[in-house]
Parts: C-alpha cells; sequence; structure tokens
C-alpha cells in the first residue's frame, strides 16, 4: 500500500501517485455517497481531505519554528516521510511494511530528479512549478499526471527487478568486438550523417546510444559534446523503457529451448560468442516468439475463457497508447552540461527514442539551436541569487555595489539580453518591467539593502518565464527538430547493422554474464556485484526470477532468497556508508555477506583508506538518481590527492557460510583485480 503526494502550501493536490491497494482504502474511507443522493468526491478530494492536517500542521511548524518533522509512523503501521522542496511538500507513504524511511526517501528524491530532467530551470520557480505540475485544463492535466506515474511505477519496478537500478549505476552488454563496433558506427556513419544532414533543422546530434532492455550496448559522444552524467544517462534509461516497455523475462527461454532454436548454446552463454550470421526459418520463429503475449489472443476465445492477466495486458496497452506521444515529436529533457563557458544543471535538449525491435531502442540527444539562451538565464539566475544571498546574510542587511563586479556585469549584460530578445517572438514586456523596478532599487544612492529581496525573486521569475517559453511553448519547441524522413533512415542504418546480431543480444541482455566462469576460480562464491563509481558502471551475474529461467541459483524459493539477501545487502552497506563505514562483513544462516568500498588511483593501484564524511539522518539517499553522492565523496577524497585522477569502487559479494573468512576475503580481493580489466571498456 504506497503513496506518493505533492502538494502546495496551501494543500493543492499537484501530483499524486497511489497503488489500487491504497487507492481502495481511500474510496472506502473519504468515498462513499453522501445520504442525500450526492455523487461520490473526486478521488484528488479525497487525498486533499485525508492530507490536508499533515501539510497545514507542517507549515504551521515551518512558519513557528522554522522547521518541521521528516518522517512519523500511525499507530496502524502506516510510515509517513516528508519533504520540502521551495515551496513544494512532497510526503510518500507505505502501509504495508514493504518499505522502510529510507526507500520512502528514495522515491520522494527520484521524483524530484525527474521534475528536473523534465521542467529544467522551472523548477527554480515554484509559482510557475505548480502551474506545470497542475494545468488548468484537466485533459492535460489528467495526461500529464499518467506520464509521471508511468515514471514512477517503471523506476518502481525496475528498482524492484534490475541490479543496475538498484545500485544505481548503468550495467552494459559484455561483448567488446561488438561495442566497438557499434561505437564506431555511431560515430563515423550515424552521427556523421545526421549531423551533415539539411533536414535536421538546426539541431546537432551529441550524444547516441543503443539499450538492449535494461542495458547499455554502446555509447558515443561527439567531440564538441558535455560528458552526460551517470545520473541523467540512468534517469533517461528509465524515460525511454517506460515509453518503450519490454520485459526480458517474457520470452525466457531454457537452454533445452535455445539448444533446439540455435546451432549452439555456447553462442549465447560466453561473453566472447558471436552470432550466426544466417537468417534462417528458425530465426524468424524466435522473432514471432518474442512479440507480446496479447498479440495473439483471439477476442471469441477470450470471451468463453476468461483470463484476468490477458485483460490486465490490455487494458495496459490501452493506457499506453491513449498516452504516448507522436513517435517523431522529441522530448524536451534538460541534463547536466558541462562546458568551456561554465558548469550548467538544466541544459535543454531533444531526446529522440527510436525502437529498433522490442526490447531494442536507439536513443539520439540533439542540442538545441537556442540553447545559448539558457545559459544566459541560468547565469543571471545564479548572479541574482547570490546577491539575494548576501543581502539576507550581510552585516544590518546592506551591501555596498561599488566595485561589486557581479552586480555591474548584471546591469550590462541584462540590457543587452533583452535588446537581443527584442527581436524574436519571445515576449519581454514582464521582464523588461521587473528589470527596470530592480535597476532603480539597486543602483540607488541608498545601495543594495534586504529591501531588495523581493525584488530578487521577481526577478529570478521573471527570468524563468523566459526559459518556459524558449522551451517548452508548442509553438517554441516544434520549430527544430530532426524531421520524421530523418528519424526514420537513422533507424533504418542502425537496424541493418544489428540485424545479425538482434537474436543475439536479446539473450545476451539476460545472461550478460554468468557465475560459472567464476566458480572454478572461487569456489563458494555464489554472487557478486562489482561498482565503477567513478565511471558511474556496474557488473553483476545475472539473476533472473522467471518461472522457465535456469540460472546458476536454480528456481524457486532458492533463487528468491539469494535476490532477497542481494536487496537487503545493498540497503546495509548503504546505511553503513552513510555512517562513515567503507568495509562491512556479515554472516546470515548459511551465507557470508561482504561489501568493500576503496579508491585508487589510474593505474590501478590501491590509495590508503581515510574516514570518509558522515551523513546526518536526514540527508538525501545514498546514490547517484537523488545526488550524486559518489561525486561528492570523491572530490572529498581528492583533495589530498590533487596530483594523480582518483577512482572510487564497490564490491558486493556473497558466499557460502562454510568457506572460512579468510578465503572470503582473499577471494574478494582478487575478484576486484579479475574485474578491473574489464570495467576499464571505453564505452562513455
Amino acid at each position: 500500500m504506497k503513496c506518493l503526494l505533492v502538494t502546495s502550501e496551501g494543500a493543492e493536490v499537484l501530483f499524486y501517485w497511489t497503488d489500487p491497494e491504497f487507492q481502495l482504502r481511500v474510496q472506502e474511507q473519504y468515498g462513499a455517497a453522501h445520504e442525500d443522493g450526492e455523487s461520490a468526491p473526486a478521488f484528488e478530494d479525497s487525498l486533499n481531505t485525508l492530507f490536508a492536517p499533515i501539510i497545514i500542521s507542517c507549515s504551521t511548524l515551518v512558519d513557528r519554528l522554522g522547521d518541521s518533522y521528516t518522517s512519523f509512523s500511525t499507530e496502524n503501521k502506516d510510515t509517513y516521510v516528508l519533504h520540502q522542496f521551495e515551496e513544494c511538500l512532497y510526503i510518500a507513504v507505505n502501509g504495508d511494511g514493504e518499505e522502510d524511511e529510507d526507500d520512502l526517501k528514495r522515491r520522494i528524491y527520484v521524483m524530484k530528479k525527474m521534475t528536473d530532467v523534465l521542467f529544467g530551470m522551472v523548477t527554480l520557480s515554484s509559482d510557475l512549478l505548480k502551474k506545470e505540475l497542475r494545468p488548468q485544463d484537466s485533459e492535460q492535466r489528467r495526461a500529464l499526471w499518467r506520464h509521471l506515474q508511468g515514471l514512477l511505477e517503471t523506476y518502481s519496478r525496475l528498482r524492484e527487478q534490475d541490479q543496475s537500478f538498484l545500485v544505481e549505476a548503468v550495467e552494459r552488454l559484455i561483448h567488446p568486438t561488438l561495442c566497438e563496433q557499434c561505437i564506431e558506427f555511431l560515430e563515423r556513419r550515424l552521427v556523421a550523417q545526421l549531423n551533415s544532414s539539411t533536414e535536421r533543422q538546426g539541431e546537432e546530434v551529441q550524444h547516441a546510444f543503443i539499450l538492449v532492455h535494461t542495458k547499455l550496448l554502446a555509447f558515443y559522444s561527439s567531440r564538441n559534446a558535455s560528458t552526460l552524467s551517470s545520473s541523467d544517462l540512468l534517469t533517461l534509461m528509465g524515460m525511454v523503457l517506460h515509453l518503450h516497455p519490454s520485459s526480458p523475462d517474457i520470452d525466457e527461454s531454457s537452454p533445452e529451448d535455445v539448444h533446439d532454436t540455435t546451432a549452439g548454446s555456447d553462442v549465447f552463454y560466453t561473453p566472447e560468442a558471436s552470432p550466426t550470421h544466417h537468417h534462417t526459418a528458425e530465426s524468424s520463429r524466435i522473432e514471432t516468439e518474442a512479440a507480446p503475449i496479447f498479440q495473439f489472443v483471439d477476442p471469441d476465445i477470450q470471451v468463453s475463457n476468461p483470463n484476468p492477466d490477458i485483460q490486465m495486458a490490455e487494458d495496459s496497452l490501452q493506457t499506453l497508447q491513449s498516452c504516448r506521444p507522436d513517435p517523431a515529436q522529441p522530448i524536451r529533457v534538460f541534463l547536466e552540461s558541462t562546458l568551456k563557458e561554465g558548469f550548467y544543471p538544466m541544459m535543454p535538449h531533444s531526446m529522440y527514442t527510436l525502437p529498433l525491435w522490442p526490447g531494442i531502442t536507439l536513443v539520439l540527444l540533439t542540442k538545441i539551436p537556442n540553447s545559448h539562451v539558457a545559459m544566459s538565464i541560468y547565469h543571471f539566475l545564479e548572479t541574482v541569487a547570490k546577491l539575494e544571498k548576501r543581502l539576507n546574510e550581510g552585516p544590518e542587511g546592506a551591501v555596498s555595489h561599488r566595485g561589486h563586479t557581479p552586480i555591474q556585469e548584471l546591469r550590462s549584460k541584462m540590457d543587452k539580453f533583452i535588446c537581443s530578445l527584442a527581436n524574436t517572438h519571445i515576449q519581454t514586456s514582464q521582464l523588461q518591467k521587473v528589470w527596470a523596478e530592480f535597476k532603480a532599487r539597486a543602483f540607488s544612492r541608498g545601495g543594495l539593502s534586504k529591501e531588495l529581496v523581493p525584488d530578487c525573486r521577481r526577478l529570478r521569475n521573471a527570468l524563468c518565464v523566459i526559459f518556459r517559453q524558449c522551451f517548452f511553448l508548442p509553438e517554441n519547441s516544434s520549430t527544430h527538430r530532426l524531421s520524421p524522413t530523418l528519424q526514420e533512415r537513422a533507424r533504418t542504418m542502425v537496424q541493418d547493422k544489428l540485424v545479425d546480431w538482434k537474436d543475439f543480444l536479446l539473450v545476451k541482455s539476460k545472461r550478460n554474464i554468468t557465475m560459472v566462469s567464476y566458480l572454478e576460480e572461487f569456489p563458494g562464491l555464489v554472487h557478486f556485484i562489482y561498482v565503477d563509481r567513478a565511471a558511474g558502471q556496474m557488473i553483476a551475474p545475472s539473476l533472473s526470477m522467471a518461472d522457465r529461467a535456469s540460472a546458476e541459483l536454480g528456481k524457486g524459493p532458492l533463487a528468491l532468497y539469494i535476490k532477497s539477501k542481494v536487496w537487503s545487502l545493498v540497503g546495509t552497506a548503504r546505511r553503513y556508508l552513510q555512517k562513515g563505514y567503507t568495509t562491512v562483513t556479515q554472516r546470515d544462516g548459511d551465507y557470508y555477506y561482504c561489501y568493500f568500498l576503496w579508491f585508487e588511483n589510474e593505474t590501478g593501484y590501491k590509495l590508503e583508506v581515510v574516514d570518509i564524511p558522515t551523513l546526518p539522518d536526514d540527508s538525501a539517499p545514498i546514490g547517484m538518481l537523488a545526488w550524486d553522492y559518489y561525486r561528492k565523496l570523491l572530490r572529498y577524497y581528492s583533495k589530498s590527492h590533487s596530483s594523480e585522477v582518483v577512482k572510487c569502487y564497490e564490491l558486493l559479494t556473497v558466499h557460502l557460510g562454510v568457506i572460512p573468512s579468510d578465503y572470503v576475503l582473499q577471494h574478494c580481493s582478487q575478484l576486484a583485480r579479475k574485474l578491473w580489466e574489464p570495467s576499464r571498456i571505453p564505452l562513455l
């Protein structure tokens, strides 16, 4: 029983997501029809009634004490976690005991990350963000909320099923030869042809990558592009998997099935294998079997033999079709960019998702022609925010503007910026009015004082309005995009390149690496997860829970038990890491669990162990989606190693409990050295 609610300080619902159990509970409590014949209240109104006391009490505590509670539990064991971002209050609830406070806090921060990627600098203005999250048109509001709800459901499903989203790191397909060929193809043929075409309408492809289910096959960035952060990449992968859902376990095959339909089972189970280049009737049959199961449903048979699972699949398909955008229309996303001019946390990009086959998708990220406007707006917002902070913290609330270079630069650059927008379709009347009032007060004889703080806020809001006009309004966002013909040409080019590898890739995504190749060298090793935090990549043997799946862990309760222990170990490791511990060993029943975090230089030499900072209980969850904890950790450690490049690694292992602890620790050390070389394949 789960819920996530975003509200304003006035208890207005800006967004909500609930599972069916929570929705049924609210409807039973508040949704009954009145005796006088009035209809039952809308679910949104019922949510408002349920959470209004919490919202009001939280706002009252902030107003009177300057602080509020962050979590609490009720008598019926419901857990509530609250966090306020500016003027928006996020509330996450769990009532079935499946999630603890850390899980709820993580969901809140992931939701915040999604809004940052989808709305960019609009999130810096609470008034504008409220309007974006709650459009006045009810149809637009329902469509937006369905989209955000789908993103949250996709993230929750991936975090429960996929190891890469569990540890928040990108997992790549381990096949160096094919990966290298695909990267070269993306660079020399695909991106080169797209950027030289006259049909790109001013956009420039900066990043291109190929996904196979949740695995990254290849990634290419142009030379003049900023590095795409692992946090943004993982967020975009979740968005792609929401737009083009696929389950790698739907067509899960047993080893016998694979043996019957291929020339040899080794093709699918060894990292260095090559696929067959003959497109036979057998491979065509595999393509047919990999199609969604609801494609073959006979309506007449369904009526005589009703199946709730099939009905659920049809309902899900209708929902996806009803809210899926135009395939040729790109999705506007706002990503971190580090350019020669500086760091910009929310630069606009267009994302094109081109499905090649079910489970395999080509993604293109393009630079928008007017992105320089976003750079200017961010510079102004940053300068005004710093000025506002100085006014609030300065002695007696006054700051002299004589010799204050940033404010003088703001004056000259803002005037030029407004003039540059005069010949465009952007409406600047509000910005001009606010800027004139700001200048009249800021450059008066009284100097800069706290009286200017409201003007700073109005100026920031006006700048965010300009940002919204440039990158959100339909008439502006649709003028520049890759033509549908060019998109189809890109899709065809990659399909022709990978057509002989398609079946291999789909099976490889389920059996990326297996424990078979490690058992001889590391007897007693059950599972491991190895993460390169500097690159944001991970390596782990496959954990498949499908009924027909065959793996070293077997089927049924044993495999589910190991999976639950791995997920539990990740949570335990994070809790100890938050307290400053970098090594955790734990014996639980028949198994022995280990976690290590360490630092190395670029040559692989292990650096000395240091005490890492402890985090307060109310800090953001450890990971990359909530906030890039490991980037800050690397900066902290690099202060004492400024002359060399510092890398950060994590290793989680599960051994049989009968293995002596000395051998377990020796295995972990040897395994880390063995995995070090494969992790250096240059994919990002």
